[in-house]
């Protein structure tokens, strides 16, 4: 092995920017991936087949896919037709291998395969969960509800100790750094984080913990949440952080529980996260 271990977590479009960052210095890479969504795509598939949710899995899979892997270029294909319309062809490959050899871990594992993945990819969670917290207008059931919601606390599961794999933990576990984040704070971050065994994981593990922060903070869940605010409500739910990057003059970084870097990560639009640019940075943060 040429290079640190490195273990990201969290889901959507942030987890996948970091697996790309990671992809410029890791010897190995294992992505974590939350599966709680409940809308668009994987909510249909959900609902309808009764599997974990493959969509960030989905975009975690091209981030770590071979360059020239025909079959990478396409998970991302969405048909915009036909009782298929909305549904990208890597959601329902996964769902179909899902339904064909009745693991879900193991249909992850084959696509994997077929796209030639440099590194791990495993679900957060073995089987279904509905994600869940509590808020100012009472209890929200659902990521979909939660997005929408604010003052947002308790982030929990049904059902309420869902089991991870083994493979994931065991990552945490020997890795050198783990990256959190960027993401949604409660839908994404936290969804992943909060499996009890991944969480005990991280709390046992002697890799760095780093948390990368938005680009920008324009959503209603986290809506006006400085750099404590993220820290705080991670720590509130069990994740001590070690590191934080953060984009300079963007959120307020005094009273942080942890080591602050503020480098310019963002891509040329200033919308969300260059992968060399966090790479670079995540590469020099390690001390090993």
């Amino acid at each position: 092995m040429n290079g640190p271990r490195v273990v990201a977590l969290g889901g959507g479009h942030g987890l996948a920017t970091s697996l790309r960052a990671a992809r410029y210095y890791a010897g190995e890479l294992t992505g974590i991936v939350s599966v709680a969504d409940d809308g668009g795509s994987s909510g249909r598939l959900r609902q309808e087949l009764g599997v974990p949710a493959p969509g960030d899995l989905r975009r975690c899979l091209s981030a770590l896919a071979a360059d020239d892997s025909l079959l990478a270029r396409s998970l991302e294909h969405r048909f915009d037709r036909g009782s298929l319309q909305g549904h990208p062809i890597g959601n329902l490959l996964i769902a179909g291998l899902t339904s064909a050899c009745g693991d879900f871990e193991i249909a992850v594992r084959e696509v994997a395969r077929l796209v030639g993945a440099q590194g791990e990819i495993y679900p957060a969670t073995r089987e279904a969960v509905t994600l869940l917290a509590d808020s100012d207008q009472g209890r929200l059931c659902g990521q979909v509800t939660i997005e929408r919601g604010s003052n947002i606390r308790n982030v929990r599961f049904d059902p309420p100790d869902p089991s991870a794999p083994e493979g994931a933990v065991q990552a945490i576990l020997d890795a050198d750094q783990i990256i959190i984040g960027p993401g949604s704070l409660y839908t994404s971050v936290l969804a992943a984080v909060v499996v009890p065994a991944i969480r005990v994981a991280l709390l046992h593990t002697r890799a760095q913990r780093v948390f990368v922060a938005n680009i920008a903070n324009d959503r209603g869940q986290a809506l006006g949440f400085d750099l404590p605010e993220h820290v705080e409500a991670l720590r509130r739910h069990g994740i001590v952080m070690d590191a934080v990057i953060a984009p300079p003059g963007t959120f307020r970084v005094t009273e942080v529980d942890a080591e602050v870097t503020l480098a310019d990560v963002a891509d040329i639009d200033n919308y969300q996260h260059d992968p060399q640019k966090l790479g670079t940075v995540l590469a020099g943060l390690l001390t090993y």
